[in-house]
């Protein structure tokens, strides 16, 4: 696969991730995982250069991009159902030189058949059906895979959370992330939480 353009003109030249959220292009109402949560995914997604990755539920882009820099002889495969969310990843790939990501616009679990490489990690942000996709997901996965997966509702956390049982996930983790940042408003300084939220994470062995 084609590596990323390493370039000092590009917005965030740096090697490590982390990239500010401004820096991405956004669209009204689109999610975009915040950057430091995205740190947690990243460093939960457990990834290695040559890692092949599916993004499902994309968003914005803010994985396909961080992931697509360091898996530099990776594939990152980023599914999302919306045809004007799907070209807001390709500009974001684009703006930060990314040039091995496929995006996908389809809907999981439906779309995952059409995809012709099996994934040796998979991040799940979001899908109206949880419970099927991690289930379909969890064929496709490669030996020693793993799935990382966001909860924002009790019910996505509980439905993540049995069908990981359900499946046999070994060594399962879950984190909530609780973070706030400073923010300038008026004359003042001060602290804005970031939305909270369950990161869930299991390998399949076999």
């Amino acid at each position: 696969m084609p590596e990323p353009i390493k370039s000092s003109s590009l917005p965030w030249p740096y090697v490590s991730p982390g990239i500010p959220d401004e820096l991405f292009d956004q669209l009204p109402g689109i999610p975009m995982t915040k950057r430091e949560t995205r740190l947690l995914l990243l460093s939960q997604l457990r990834l290695q250069e040559d890692t092949t990755l599916w993004d499902i539920g994309a968003g914005t882009g803010t994985i396909p991009v961080e992931a697509g820099r360091l898996c530099r002889h990776g594939h990152i495969v980023a599914i999302e159902r919306d045809d004007e969310v799907a070209n807001l990843i390709r500009t974001n790939c684009d703006r930060f030189g990314v040039t091995n990501v496929t995006v996908i616009q389809g809907s999981a679990p439906e779309c995952l058949a059409e995809l012709t490489t099996p994934p040796h990690r998979v991040c799940l942000e979001g899908g109206r059906s949880v419970r099927d996709i991690l289930r379909q997901v969890w064929k496709y996965l490669l030996p020693q895979g793993r799935v990382v997966a966001t909860a924002t509702s009790l019910e996505h956390l509980y439905a993540i959370s049995e069908t990981f049982s359900e499946l046999q996930a070994r060594n399962v983790e879950v984190v909530q992330s609780v973070i706030n940042r400073l923010e300038t408003r008026g004359n003042n300084q001060v602290f804005t939480a970031v939305d909270p939220i369950f990161i869930l994470s299991g390998d399949k062995y076999s």
